[in-house]
């Protein structure tokens, strides 16, 4: 398949739907991981490791779950996230 195939293959570039701590967006991502999800939460927060976050998620069309550092999850419209920092201890 060419990229000019792929990119209008339907599935392709399609945009997601979710809430991130109550505030709505778009992501074209079809995982989104740990990392990315803190950074959408807290865009101005420093990446260097020294805040953790808790990151939940809720899922209508699937089930629940959390992730740590490392892991993505699939993203599905309408998943919720709830991201909450703390600093180490």
């Amino acid at each position: 398949m060419t990229s000019e195939q792929a990119q209008q293959a339907p599935g392709h570039n399609k945009t997601f739907e979710i809430v991130v701590n109550t505030r709505k967006v778009e992501v074209t991502e079809s995982r989104l991981s740990y990392e990315q999800v803190s950074k959408i939460a807290y865009p101005s927060d420093p990446q260097d490791g020294s805040i953790i976050y808790s990151v939940s998620y809720s899922n209508e069309h699937g089930h629940d779950g959390q992730l740590v550092a490392g892991q993505d999850v699939k993203i599905k419209d309408g998943m919720v996230f709830v991201v909450v920092k703390s600093g180490r201890s």
